[in-house]
């Protein structure tokens, strides 16, 4: 059976050659940071194993792994990486056109087909995929395919794959990591109970007895917790513990798998409002050398708006109809 932590192995894998190409190179910084992110992701279900085994000391050494990542984050400069020549790469391009976009497309391709019928699929009586993480499995074996088909399409060797992903994961270097750890920012925020003080707060503000306000509330506290929090993951537990959940859920009889998708959506919009999401607004900046930083959020406002509005009004329409 393919399960996550199979997945989870294969991306510290890929951190450790990372760490490895950049101690080659004598760039210890970024070296260290990508090692111990390598140690924590591939035994990341042996702490939770331990911890709920109440042996503390392997949860331990992940908070000394986290605090050493937090230590090492400071002192990865951006330096140069060597790259092909520009007029190689442009003749590839020419050379290879469109066939350059099916390894990408293949990644929410093959994701979709194994959430949708990944669960029919048994070999000798047992389940191919986890019925459990389901759709992250599937997101993760699209990405070995999709990795497969790039090589197969440019007729590079693997060791390309490997130094690629090693010269964006530096370009962004601390950054990568911002939408997990706003993530499990959200994940502690609702296991606080700031879910349950936002639904407290909602429901002085407005009528809750009207759908379209519960609707505008979840959208526009989704968006407004966004901005603040930098990404629609960690605002999303809140939100939904908070209104969807109560509110939309329970006393209103929205459907959740709707309301959860387009809520994550209205997420997003804030994502295009704000510099706190750095990976997504912030960085782009510096890779393009612009000359201000808020150039980026400034070339996407008005979008994100349109989207606001168009994803709070298929909210408003669908959730109580299907």
């Amino acid at each position: 059976m393919l399960k996550i932590e199979q997945a989870y192995w294969l991306i510290a894998l890929f951190l450790a050659g990372t760490a490895w190409l950049n101690l080659r190179e004598r760039r210890w910084s970024h070296a260290g940071f990508w090692l111990v992110l390598a140690a924590l992701t591939a035994g990341g279900k042996y702490v939770l194993d331990a911890t709920a085994a109440h042996h503390h000391l392997p949860a331990q050494l992940a908070g000394v792994g986290v605090i050493a990542l937090a230590v090492l984050s400071p002192r990865m400069q951006r330096g140069h990486l060597v790259e092909r020549d520009v007029s190689a790469r442009e003749a590839d391009a020419k050379r290879l056109g469109h066939r350059l976009f099916g390894p990408a497309v293949l990644i929410p391709l093959v994701t979709l087909v194994v959430a949708l019928f990944g669960g029919y699929l048994v070999i000798g009586g047992v389940r191919v995929f986890d019925p459990v993480r389901m759709t992250l499995t599937g997101l993760a074996l699209a990405c070995v395919i999709a990795l497969i088909a790039a090589l197969w399409v440019t007729r590079a060797k693997p060791a390309a794959g490997l130094a690629e992903g090693r010269r964006l994961l530096d370009t962004l270097g601390w950054a990568a990591l911002l939408p997990l750890t706003l993530a499990a920012l959200g994940g502690v925020f609702a296991a606080t109970g700031v879910g349950a003080a936002v639904s407290d707060l909602v429901r002085m503000m407005i009528p809750v007895n009207s759908a379209l306000a519960c609707v505008i509330a979840y959208g526009l506290g989704m968006v407004l917790f966004t901005v603040i929090m930098g990404n629609a993951f960690a605002a999303f537990p809140v939100l939904t513990a908070g209104v969807g959940l109560p509110l939309l859920i329970h006393l209103h009889g929205a459907n959740p798998a709707i309301l959860g998708s387009l809520g994550m959506l209205i997420g997003y919009c804030g994502t295009l409002f704000t510099p706190m999401a750095a990976n997504f607004n912030i960085v782009p900046v510096a890779l393009l050398e612009l000359p201000n930083q808020n150039d980026v959020i400034r070339a996407q406002w008005k979008t994100g708006a349109m989207l606001l509005v168009v994803n709070l009004a298929l909210m408003y329409f669908l959730i109580f109809r299907f």
